[in-house]
């Protein structure tokens, strides 16, 4: 379905991709993981509309409020009405196709949709499938989520006799809520 919305006035023909997001109080998810607290951390989900030529996580007052974040800062940010100051919040850890990362929200008049940016598309490492409108993961690797480096020299590989190069399952923490990648 291809649609024009009035926001993109400039572009000739844009699709829309919605996605459900699950969003918890990353604040919350600390205390709950260091058993500072009982109380389960809080969480929704919501859709989003998926934003290429937005930065970041924005988000609704209403979604804002149900998931108890605080103000921490403001920032200035470029609309397509001109500049605008944007309020910032507490990072959120933000969960979608089986990919979490934790994310400051930038937030949005009511009437605005929740927008998934391109630096969370980045880190989860999603990419827009414009043919079929809607997100996949980045074939470019192989449908593994991969962050990129640039580095100036080659990764070191062990010499032989050594400990092998740790894997990313060796890396993780084994404590409850840091899965495997088989998980």
């Amino acid at each position: 379905m291809i649609e024009t919305p009035a926001v993109y006035s400039h572009i000739a023909y844009v699709g829309k991709v919605i996605v459900k997001i699950k969003l918890t109080n990353y604040g919350d998810l600390v205390l709950f993981n260091h058993n500072a607290t009982k109380r389960k951390p809080r969480q929704i989900e919501v859709d989003s509309l998926v934003d290429t030529g937005a930065t970041r996580l924005y988000l609704k007052p209403s979604v804002i409020k149900k998931l108890g974040l605080q103000r921490v800062d403001a920032v200035r940010s470029q609309t397509s009405n001109g500049e605008a100051v944007r309020l910032k919040y507490e990072p959120v850890q933000l969960e979608l196709m089986g990919r979490k990362e934790n994310f400051d929200v930038i937030e949005v008049p009511e009437s605005v949709p929740n927008l998934l940016g391109q630096v969370p598309l980045e880190v989860l490492d999603l990419v827009v499938d414009n043919k079929r409108q809607k997100l996949i993961p980045n074939p470019a690797h192989g449908g593994e989520q991969m962050t990129e480096e640039f580095l100036c020299q080659p990764t070191p590989t062990a010499p032989s006799g050594w400990p092998p190069v740790p894997t990313l399952d060796s890396m993780r923490p084994s404590a409850p809520g840091f899965p495997s990648v088989r998980d």
